[in-house]
């Protein structure tokens, strides 16, 4: 270990993997606060923090708390929870973990289109309740896979790798970007509602943020239609949840499976009440493998940033920032 490094403070605002945690603190000097209030930080604290390591929100006010800060490491691809535009004005990197994540989340998207198409889960629950015995098997699918067209909302690392895997299950594939993507033949749409009137079938990897807030609304899905599945695997707040649960009720489109919600661990009743929905506890990347890898390259960040390296994994807003330590 540098000695050099050993001198550098790390601040981590309330919870984080162990991993994080134990790469930090052989590394580097590790402080911990409860959360991401700058309250919480002494005056010393505050002088002596250099870089930042979360899992929580960590906004402009907390950025603004230490002079002396010059990175964020954020454990998760999505990183909407960080005021990174605010960042940049401050000259504050802000890197996240990207592509070791890609492909169990794009698993677990394909694993959740399945559950909620064949109700593997009910069909399970079937079995263990003893129903198979007592009243036979289980009652027949309305949904399928097969001739359907799978329409994916953000086709970035996760939505390719989501639409490689279609591919193998012979279906149709559609997206929705924010521009056309130059490397692929599928057919683009320039609007979620665009799209959702060309398919049966959408998965969204959008992102959080003001942008995409309630995307998913009363419009698109009654542009989905009574065959129509939405599976979420990107940000809960994309989705309207009130306008979901109603569109499950009344016929408005088919099923629906969640990985994510907008209150997390909160689901709303709406929801948990609809027996044509799928819901996971947003298991996305939540395989030891994976969040071991998102650990190490949340500290890689720290400790590439502090050795002179640069970032490993910087996001859009913060790249140009070319200081390196």
């Amino acid at each position: 270990m540098s000695s050099s490094l050993s001198d550098v403070t790390i601040l981590v605002p309330g919870p984080i993997h162990p991993r994080v945690l134990a790469r930090l603190g052989e590394t580097f000097d590790l402080c911990r606060i409860e959360r991401g209030d700058p309250a919480l930080a002494d005056a010393a604290l505050r002088g002596k923090v250099r870089g930042i390591a979360s899992l929580t929100a960590v906004n402009a006010a907390f950025i603004d708390a230490f002079p002396g800060l010059e990175i964020v490491a954020n454990f998760g691809v999505g990183y909407d929870a960080i005021d990174a535009r605010h960042a940049a004005t401050r000259d504050v990197m802000v890197t996240n973990t990207p592509d070791v994540l890609t492909e169990e989340v794009a698993d677990t998207a394909i694993a959740l289109l399945l559950s909620t198409l064949r109700e593997t889960t009910k069909a399970e629950n079937w079995l263990r309740a003893g129903d198979w015995v007592a009243k036979g098997p289980y009652p027949l699918t309305r949904g399928t896979l097969r001739g359907r067209t799978v329409g994916i909302i953000g086709l970035g690392r996760i939505g390719k790798a989501i639409a490689r895997r279609l591919e193998g299950f012979g279906v149709a594939i559609a997206y929705h970007n924010r521009s056309p993507v130059d490397d692929v033949a599928y057919a683009y749409h320039a609007s979620p509602v665009d799209l959702a009137k060309a398919v049966d079938t959408i998965i969204s990897v959008a992102p959080g943020g003001a942008a995409t807030a309630g995307m998913v609304g009363t419009e698109f899905l009654a542009a989905l239609g009574p065959d129509g599945v939405f599976i979420n695997i990107g940000r809960g707040s994309t989705v309207n949840e009130e306008a979901l649960a109603k569109a499950l009720a009344d016929g408005t489109i088919l099923a629906a499976g969640l990985d994510v919600f907008s209150a997390e661990p909160k689901v709303p009743q709406g929801l948990l009440d609809a027996a044509n929905a799928t819901l996971f506890p947003h298991i996305g990347s939540a395989s030891i493998h994976t969040r071991n890898a998102m650990a190490d390259l949340c500290a890689d960040n720290l400790v590439s940033w502090f050795s002179g390296k640069g970032p490993m994994t910087p996001v859009p807003e913060t790249k140009a920032i070319n200081r390196k330590r």
